[in-house]
């Protein structure tokens, strides 16, 4: 191993080390974290972007077409898939090893042991200080966990988009839609316009209500933002300033439509603040976007099984997933699932939706603290699940469904993003940087 690969090794180790804080939510450690760094998000333009999914793809696509139009964009996302150096992209790279561990002994420097920071506070204040250094003229900030107390949540964007919203981390966000939507929402700031994707009426209503109460512009998909799906597999998106016939997505799945309505009514906000993106711009993004491991065909060699990736994590996605795998198909059968979950998600419910899809189940998992055991998901799946194996290797359990599914049929690992993660750092040959 370089010096260099020794260094950032144990940078990316000290900085997993910070997990044993857990999650916090709240802004004053952020906040003097970045003061430290002498308040890098200040005067930094960004868009703000929430939701229980579909923010990696939304980001993803105007990353594309803000690249299109010549913007010098930042990316801050999460998870990372393989490699901690996706989180941070520029102009659709993601940075070097070298920069992570030149970033990391930025923020080390002014961290206050008495208060130290979570692993995502420290990770976020890092994407401040690389944008500011790197002079990035606009920067896309996911959130972590909800929105309002996200340590993303001291940016000061040009637009807020949430995606759309379901009930997932109740422990940390409250019971119900109305709470969650709530915490979402807490990403809203005055008179900034707001895109969003909420379609549930209580979630709607909390989400609106916040945006009316700080004199936010709404633009609603579904309203002012609409697409209509063509019998070539095309869509048609219509926003409140450009109207794009016929328009098709590098990303696969029938959700994306609705991923690139938000993305179109995003693109007309930072239009109208003064950036040089257009609709010819948003249209190139589309075909050209990439966003790995969420419906993501991995390439075999011909007489295999097709191989599919794709990290459904939650109910949501779940839904996502199966409204996607008639197109996955192509009448090409057995569908042989490899399946590895978190043991902190709704694993029941999980398999319940997705197992009944599949003509055989290979319960597997990463090499990842918080899976799930197979024997888990074995015990949890539902009682029309399809006949299951258990190989807690993933990479023996990759090897074992194209088998079952053989030269006609179709593999498809998913369950979560770090079982994809892994599948993919195991199919290239490369190395992870996961704990």
């Amino acid at each position: 191993m370089s010096s260099r690969g020794s260094a950032y090794q144990k940078a990316v180790a000290k900085l997993y080390e910070l997990q044993k804080f857990g999650i916090k939510l709240g802004l004053s450690s952020t906040r003097n974290l970045l003061k430290g760094l002498g308040d890098p998000h200040k005067g930094l333009a960004c868009v703000h972007l929430a939701g229980t999914n579909g923010k990696g793809s939304v980001g993803a696509m105007l990353e594309a077409a803000l690249m299109r139009a010549g913007v010098k964009v930042g990316f801050y996302t999460s998870p990372h898939l393989e490699r901690f150096t996706e989180r941070f992209r520029i102009d659709g790279k993601e940075i070097s090893q070298g920069q992570v561990v030149k970033l990391c002994k930025q923020v080390w420097q002014v961290v206050d042991h008495r208060e130290p920071p979570t692993y995502f506070e420290f990770v976020t204040a890092m994407a401040f200080a690389l944008f500011r250094d790197q002079g990035v003229e606009l920067a896309i900030m996911e959130t972590g966990l909800g929105g309002r107390l996200d340590a993303t949540n001291i940016c000061e964007p040009l637009v807020t988009v949430i995606t759309n919203l379901s009930r997932e981390h109740e422990d940390y966000l409250g019971k119900g839609l109305a709470n969650i939507a709530f915490e979402k929402a807490g990403i809203i700031k005055p008179k900034v316009p707001l895109v969003h994707g909420v379609t549930q009426p209580v979630a709607r209503k909390v989400v609106e209500d916040t945006a009316l109460a700080k004199g936010a512009p709404i633009h609603r998909r579904g309203r002012e933002l609409n697409f209509r799906r063509n019998a070539d597999e095309s869509f048609n998106l219509r926003g409140r300033m450009w109207s794009l016939p016929r328009q098709t997505t590098n990303l696969v799945g029938r959700h994306q439509p609705i991923n690139a309505c938000l993305a179109l009514g995003a693109a007309e906000v930072l239009a109208e603040k003064g950036l040089p993106v257009t609709a010819g711009h948003l249209a190139q993004g589309l075909n050209e976007v990439h966003w790995p491991g969420r419906l993501e065909q991995w390439p075999t060699e011909p007489g295999q099984a097709t191989l599919w990736l794709d990290g459904a994590h939650n109910p949501g996605a779940a839904q996502a997933l199966l409204t996607s795998l008639e197109g996955m198909r192509r009448g090409r059968k057995p569908l042989v699932m490899v399946v590895g979950v978190m043991a902190d998600k709704e694993v029941g419910k999980l398999l319940g939706l997705i197992l009944p899809a599949a003509d055989m189940v290979v319960y597997s998992r990463p090499v990842y603290a918080r899976a799930a055991a197979p024997e888990v998901l074995a015990a949890a799946a539902p009682p029309d699940a399809p006949p299951g194996e258990i190989e807690p290797d993933l990479g023996k359990a990759m090897g074992r469904a194209r088998i079952l599914a053989g030269p006609q049929g179709v593999v498809l690992v998913t369950g979560s993003l770090f079982t994809v993660g892994e599948a993919r750092t195991i199919l290239s040959g490369g190395t992870s940087d996961l704990p």
